[in-house]
């Protein structure tokens, strides 16, 4: 225990306040990093905020361009089938060319002229003429006018 060596409160002040000194020194620029470490974050963040804009933009075109193609083959489908069957394309509401098909069926067989029950074409075209129907056939054609 000779070489032991004692020191005063003043000393090992002295020895501790060179070692905190020391450390802070290598940590100096420590505030200066953390700044620059949240302005790039901060940057990241609205970089990133960015890139998602552009990505939901370019999401709805992709969409939007989709749904003009289908819209397209659609159009298509509905002006063959409309070629086709001589019914309106303004007519069809299908989405695909069977579909369109069906409907256009439906829609001649509807359109289709139907014979009414109890009527029947007449043969004759012109009436006879009577001469006792004279006044009558002339008051008619005062009333509604001439029609022939």
């Amino acid at each position: 225990m000779e070489n032991e060596k004692t020191f005063t409160q003043e000393e090992l002040d002295s020895i501790i306040e060179g070692r905190l000194a020391r450390e802070r020194q290598k940590y100096a620029d420590y505030e200066d990093l953390r700044a620059k470490a949240s302005k790039y974050d901060e940057y990241q963040e609205q970089s990133k905020t960015e890139l998602q804009k552009e990505k939901e933009k370019s999401d709805a075109l992709q969409a939007k361009l989709t749904e003009l193609e289908k819209e397209g083959t659609v159009r298509q489908v509905r002006e063959k089938v409309a070629k086709d069957t001589s019914v309106p394309a303004e007519l069809l509401t299908g989405e695909d060319e069977e579909s369109c098909k069906k409907q256009a069926e439906a829609i001649l067989k509807f359109a289709k002229p139907k014979n009414y029950p109890g009527t029947r074409s007449s043969a004759k075209k012109i009436t006879e003429h009577h001469e006792a129907d004279d006044a009558m056939r002339e008051f008619a054609h005062q009333i509604f006018g001439k029609g022939e």
